[in-house]
């Protein structure tokens, strides 16, 4: 025999879901906001704001090494206090300059070069992901170049800032297609877990996991990098227990960095 819920029983199990929904979602976001609000250093358009490299990459005359590298940083004014920007950096063996990648809003979603490798991102210093140096970042280096020109959104019009595909869509499709980078984006890349909806279940960029993906409107990830995500809008929360650390909305990751090197 079926069991009937009640109107009661379901208008209870609607309020817990609720209260799930702002313990872990709303209030970190919202005091979040509230703390990046009192921040008197954020640049108010993007003209005045500082793009200027952040000095965490050696010059190449002083670096013959290849060099792989992923960069995050909190995105401009008021989104920054819910999203980061990211991005892919690379350098062979002998070269002479680095070449970094990014996906953007505007002109060609993909670009080259378009800012100084470890630059700033609306004036906010960026953080490093992933750091390879040596043979074997010359290794993934062919691999790298093939992920970012097999990327399927690369003409105008494909960027979607939520729920994507974004920047952090176009990152996360070089990690997936390189997974020995081994390290998960930021809880607050918005968009890294976006995924057409003909792909709802896969594999998650680690390819050491699982991830459920509703269009990126919500989400579940596990896996042994990217630990236990919950996505609700785009909106992230979890816990890391390879590298132990929290992720909440708006803060981001709290505890151990996941950078490999």
């Amino acid at each position: 025999m079926r069991r009937i819920i009640a109107p009661k029983d379901a208008v209870m199990l609607l309020l817990r879901v609720l209260f799930i929904i702002v313990g872990l979602f709303i209030l970190p976001l919202c005091a979040h906001a509230l703390w990046w609000s009192l921040r008197d250093d954020v640049a108010p358009n993007y003209r005045q704001a500082d793009w200027s490299s952040a000095h965490l990459l050696p010059q190449p005359s002083a670096a013959p090494q290849a060099i792989v590298a992923i960069y995050a940083a909190r995105v401009g004014r008021w989104r920054a206090i819910f999203a980061h920007h990211t991005w892919v950096v690379v350098k062979a063996a002998g070269a002479q300059n680095y070449t970094r990648y990014d996906k953007v809003g505007w002109g060609l979603p993909v670009r080259t070069n378009g800012w100084a490798p470890d630059g700033r991102w609306f004036g906010n210093a960026p953080r490093p992901i992933v750091l390879i140096e040596g043979d074997e970042a010359q290794r993934l280096i062919p691999q790298i170049q093939a992920a970012v020109a097999s990327y399927p959104y690369q003409v105008s019009g494909d960027y979607q800032a939520w729920p994507g595909p974004n920047s952090n869509t176009f990152v996360a499709h070089v990690m997936r297609s390189v997974p020995e980078l081994s390290a998960p984006l930021p809880p607050t890349a918005l968009g890294k877990d976006w995924q057409p909806l003909r792909d709802i279940v896969g594999f998650t960029p680690s390819r050491t996991g699982v991830q459920v993906s509703l269009g990126g409107y919500a989400g579940l990830s596990v896996g042994w990098v990217e630990g236990i995500e919950v996505d609700f809008l785009g909106l992230v929360a979890g816990i890391d227990i390879r590298r132990p650390a929290l992720k909440l909305p708006g803060w981001g990751r709290i505890g151990m960095q996941p950078i490999v090197w």
